[in-house]
């Protein structure tokens, strides 16, 4: 390998590895916890995220998840009205 392109390949690790870094530092403003009920089955999950909408959106695909198989399903369960939904 030239020096080029070893030079590169460090540069773009050094890239990925700080957009990871930065990523994961980020600030949770919002967390929720739902319960989901769908096709007979309840699933209870939480997440978090820059905003209530996205925690909400989270804990639900979360919840989701675990109950459902194929593309179909999780189109239909991730647009299930919760049961339950506590914000902070």
């Amino acid at each position: 390998m030239t020096k080029l392109r070893v030079l590169g390949l460090v540069v773009a690790i050094a890239a990925l590895l700080g957009g990871l870094i930065y990523g994961s530092l980020s600030v949770v403003q919002a967390e929720c916890s739902l319960c989901v009920e769908f096709n007979g089955l309840r699933q209870c999950r939480t997440g978090s995220g820059a905003s209530q909408e996205d925690a909400r959106a989270a804990a639900q695909r979360a919840a989701c998840a675990v109950m459902t198989s194929g593309m179909a399903e999780t189109i239909q369960c991730d647009n299930v009205i919760p049961t339950r939904v506590q914000c902070q």
